[in-house]
């Protein structure tokens, strides 16, 4: 089971990038995903979550109406749209898999983005 998270990059503030995470060798379509980030020096914090349908979203309140989970299950990827990032955004971006609620047991490897002010 491996999760492939990709998108990451540098960006300047106010600008977009769009993360997706791929997971393969068993199928997530049933389960929530979400995506978590960690700051240099700070804990892992939740940013986003999605139900198996992509009906019910949950976001951190410091990224309601700039960031937006989306996921596709015919290509078992979740994706995360970030908009107006803003350089304390900076983290590591990691996608996982919830195969039982709010326990999220399945991880990628993460992907990194810089903002910059």
């Amino acid at each position: 089971v491996q999760l492939q998270a990709s998108g990451g990059g540098l960006v300047q503030a106010g600008g977009s990038l769009r993360l997706s995470c791929a997971a393969s060798g068993r199928t997530f379509s049933s389960y929530a995903m979400g995506w978590f980030r960690q700051a240099p020096g700070k804990e892992r914090e939740f940013v986003a979550s999605i139900s198996w349908s992509g009906a019910i979203t949950y976001y951190a309140d410091s990224m309601k109406g700039r960031f937006t989970i989306s996921r596709d299950n015919a290509k078992n990827t979740v994706y995360l749209q970030m908009n107006s990032l803003k350089p304390e955004d900076t983290a590591v971006y990691y996608c996982a898999v919830a195969t039982r609620p709010n326990l999220y047991d399945y991880w990628g490897q993460g992907t990194l983005v810089t903002v910059s002010s």
